[in-house]
């Protein structure tokens, strides 16, 4: 799996077709505090239950807010059978904001 930082994300985004995915695994209050644009919430606990939905997207991007949960969400749908993830391990939302990227709420 393709492991990237929060600022590759950023340049990424321009680029990403209506077939990719922005997956934020945080908790839903941490989600509608502040958002990558155009990111779709499911928790980390809850994303194998989606497995099936998330592997008919391209590519789907991981994140969180430091990078630990966005890791463990991708290894179990990984392990569900995934291969069409991109795992943002290298900073997560914190640092999108500390760099004072553009965000949604």
């Amino acid at each position: 799996m393709e492991q990237i930082s929060i600022f590759e994300l950023k340049e990424r985004l321009p680029s990403l077709s209506k077939k990719d995915l922005i997956l934020d695994v945080r908790e839903p209050d941490e989600f509608e505090e502040g958002r990558v644009p155009g990111a779709r919430n499911i928790p980390m606990g809850d994303v194998t239950h989606y497995a099936k939905e998330l592997a008919e997207h391209e590519k789907i991007y991981v994140y969180c807010h430091a990078g630990r949960r966005s890791q463990m969400a991708s290894i179990a749908l990984e392990k569900a059978g995934l291969t069409n993830l991109i795992c943002v391990s290298g900073g997560g939302m914190g640092d999108w904001m500390d760099a004072g990227f553009p965000f949604e709420k």
